[in-house]
């Protein structure tokens, strides 16, 4: 005869409570069970570049990790908004995000220094200060408070100015144009009197050609190219002195990562400090190949900005850096620690980098 097993009425309490909480937080650590991950992330499905990178996260921690962790990438839209990702792993709807930091300046502008400001420091100078000049605890810290662990998670190099409907003569010509840019550029040109807007990437092209916007600013050539912008807008314009750097973030539920084994963690940092080097490396070759296809095969216009607006441009850069300085205490310091690094390092990357280049030209 077989005896049905009764619970006591807290011993169901506690089961339930146990229960509800495996559905509500992230998956944690547990001995020969693989831990099974999403990532969420703010790019189309494969959009060459940060969405190549999303997936080669994805599949470089598995093989890392010997199977122990599987993670499932999703495209913006399918499960939170491209802008959502943020808060979707802070509060521990996903375990994983795949996004830019800038997207999070609403939450506190010490964010924007973590993907690129206008006339700031470039993919190698970046890297360096994330890796060696005091840049991670700093974005550490401001990661924390909204429950998430950053890690570089690739790089689109540095960007190119946008696409424009109609050629730019001169720093009057930005008055008055609706513009797609995110991050401190889109303030910038707002301080030259453009109007930004930020919209999701996959939306660009249908704000393009619908004529709510005159202009958009995503990443550069390679990364451009899938959306097909040129259709809408043929001229392209250089340097992408708004964003100069293509930092895009891994990010992890803090709590989950807190409870992670030491092994697993240095799994997940390996992984996104490969992703740095082949990321820029593969933009390089996109960026070739795409550039002389859009100028080649589609007749796009490629175009330099005037350098009236150039010099108006950075300016208000500086008056916005300023200005940055003052909206929280975490700007304040990661602006002094980055400011301070760039002055450090541009003497070097003037006699090296730079002269190299101009050496090289014809």
């Amino acid at each position: 005869m077989t005896v049905p097993v009764r619970f006591r009425p807290h011993r169901r309490a506690a089961l339930a409570a146990a229960a509800a909480g495996l559905i509500a937080s992230p998956s944690v650590a547990r001995a020969q069970t693989p831990l099974r991950w999403r990532m969420v992330t703010s790019w189309p499905r494969n959009l060459p570049g940060p969405a190549f990178s999303a997936q080669r996260l994805a599949d470089r921690i598995r093989l890392l990790s010997g199977g122990r962790i599987v993670v499932q990438v999703f495209a913006a839209g399918e499960i939170v908004p491209a802008f959502s990702v943020h808060d979707a792993v802070g509060n521990a709807t996903v375990e994983l995000g795949h996004t830019a930091s800038f997207f999070a300046i609403g939450r506190d502008p010490a964010f924007a220094f973590f993907t690129s400001v206008p006339f700031g420091f470039t993919p190698p100078e970046h890297g360096s200060w994330i890796y060696s000049g005091g840049g991670q605890a700093l974005w550490d810290e401001t990661a924390a408070r909204f429950g998430f662990k950053p890690l570089l998670g690739g790089n689109t190099g540095v960007s190119m100015g946008g696409w424009f409907r109609r050629e730019i003569a001169s720093a009057e010509d930005v008055k008055g144009l609706t513009i797609r840019m995110v991050g401190l550029g889109a303030e910038l040109f707002q301080r030259m009197g453009a109007t930004a807007l930020a919209i999701p990437p996959a939306d660009i092209y249908p704000a393009l050609e619908r004529g709510a916007i005159d202009a958009a600013e995503f990443t550069s050539p390679g990364s451009d190219i899938q959306l097909g912008l040129w259709r809408a807008a043929p001229f392209y314009y250089a340097p992408g002195f708004n964003k100069p750097n293509g930092s895009s973030e891994l990010i992890v539920n803090k709590a989950l990562w807190d409870g992670l084994p030491a092994d697993l963690k240095g799994i997940i940092d390996a992984a996104s400090q490969a992703e740095q080097v082949i990321a820029l490396a593969e933009i390089e070759k996109l960026n070739m190949e795409a550039l002389a296809q859009m100028v080649g095969v589609h007749g796009v216009k490629l175009r330099g900005f005037p350098a009236g607006l150039v010099t108006l441009a950075r300016r208000h850069a500086a008056d916005l850096m300023r200005d940055l300085g003052t909206r929280s205490p975490m700007a304040a310091r990661v602006l002094a620690s980055y400011g301070t690094y760039q002055a450090r390092l541009s003497p070097w990357t003037r006699v090296s980098l730079h002269a190299a280049l101009g050496a090289r030209e014809v």
